[in-house]
C-alpha cells in the first residue's frame, strides 16, 4: 500500500476519533449542565408543589413529586390570613416605582459621568465607586431618621425612594453609554440638542440593553426585600407581599401553616419569572457590553 495512502487513513482514523472525542465530552458537559439545572430547579418546584399539598403529606414519611390530592386549602388559607390582593399591588407599586426611579437617576448619573465633562469628574466617580464597599446595614439608622422627619413613614414615598441612585447602576450606565460615538452627540449638539435633549433623544434609545439590565436587578431587589419594608411599613394594608408571607405564621400561634407560605412564595415568584423571561435576551447583551466597554 502506498505510504500516501497509509497516511490518508491515519489521518482520517485521528479526525474519527477526535470527532469521538467532541461528541462525549459535549454529551457529558450537558449532562453536568442538566444535573446542575435540576439542582437549582428542585427547590423551586417543590415549592409550586408545595403549594397544593396538604399539611399531612407534606410532613408525611413519603416524598412525592406530585401531590396525592391536589388542594387549593392553603391559596385560601394564605387569602384570609392577609389581605394579600392589596399586598400584591403594595409589591408591583414599589418596586415599580423604585425600578422608574432608578432607570432615571442611574441613567442620567451614567450619562454625566460618561459624557459630560465638569471638575472633578474622575476623582467623584472613584468616591461613588468606594460607597459600593459600603455595608447596607451601615445606611439603615440614617435612611430612618431622614425618612422619619419627613413623615413617610409607612407609605409608599419611604418605601421607594431611598437607594433609587445607587453606585452600581451608576457605574453599569457609565459603562455602556461610554461606548456610544462621541461624534453622534457632536451632530445633535450642532443640530442645536442641548445636554438634556442628548440624554433623552439619543443616550436613552441607544442604552436599551443597559436599562433593561438595570430594570432587572433593581425590580427583583426590590420586590425581593425585606429588612427596609420590614423598618418603614407598619400597617398589614401596606406590607408587601414578601412581609405578608412572613406574617402569615401568626395567623395560626406556633403552628406555622408551611403549605400557605409555599402557597404565597408561588404567587410572589411569578412576576420575577415573568419579568425575567421577557427582559432577558436585553439583559444579557447588557450585563456583556457593560463588561467590555469602558
Amino acid at each position: 500500500m502506498p505510504s500516501s495512502t497509509q497516511a490518508t487513513i491515519r489521518s482520517s482514523r485521528r479526525r474519527s476519533s477526535k470527532g469521538r472525542a467532541h461528541r462525549v465530552i459535549g454529551v457529558a458537559r450537558y449532562v453536568v449542565l442538566g444535573l446542575i439545572a435540576i439542582a437549582f430547579l428542585f427547590p423551586l418546584w417543590w415549592m409550586v408543589v408545595g403549594g397544593f399539598k396538604t399539611p399531612g403529606e407534606l410532613f408525611g414519611s413519603s416524598y412525592s413529586l406530585l401531590p396525592k390530592r391536589w388542594t387549593l386549602d392553603n391559596y385560601r388559607l394564605a387569602f384570609e390570613a392577609m389581605p394579600l390582593l392589596r399586598n400584591i399591588f403594595n409589591s408591583i407599586f414599589i418596586a415599580g416605582g423604585y425600578t422608574v426611579l432608578a432607570l432615571l437617576f442611574t441613567s442620567l448619573g451614567g450619562y454625566a459621568f460618561a459624557k459630560l465633562e465638569f471638575p472633578g469628574r474622575d476623582a467623584l466617580f472613584v468616591v461613588l465607586l468606594a460607597t459600593m464597599m459600603v455595608p447596607g446595614f451601615v445606611t439603615l439608622v440614617p435612611s430612618f431618621v431622614v425618612v422619619s422627619r419627613l413623615g413617610w413613614v409607612n407609605s409608599y414615598w419611604g418605601a421607594i425612594l431611598p437607594g433609587t441612585a445607587h453606585a452600581f447602576g451608576i457605574f453599569l450606565m457609565r459603562q455602556y453609554i461610554k461606548g456610544v460615538p462621541d461624534e453622534l452627540l457632536e451632530a445633535a449638539r450642532i443640530d442645536g440638542a442641548g445636554p438634556f435633549a442628548i440624554y433623552w433623544r439619543i443616550i436613552l434609545p441607544v442604552s436599551k440593553p443597559a436599562l433593561a439590565t438595570v430594570a432587572i436587578i433593581d425590580f427583583i431587589g426590590s420586590w425581593n426585600d425585606f429588612l427596609w419594608p420590614l423598618i418603614i411599613l407598619r400597617t398589614k394594608e401596606m406590607f408587601t407581599l414578601v412581609l405578608a408571607i412572613t406574617n402569615l405564621p401568626a395567623s395560626r400561634g406556633f403552628n406555622t401553616p408551611w403549605g400557605a407560605v409555599m402557597a404565597g412564595s408561588t404567587i410572589a415568584v411569578i412576576p420575577l419569572i415573568t419579568l425575567f423571561l421577557v427582559l432577558q435576551k436585553q439583559y444579557v447583551a447588557g450585563l456583556t457590553a457593560g463588561a467590555v466597554k469602558g
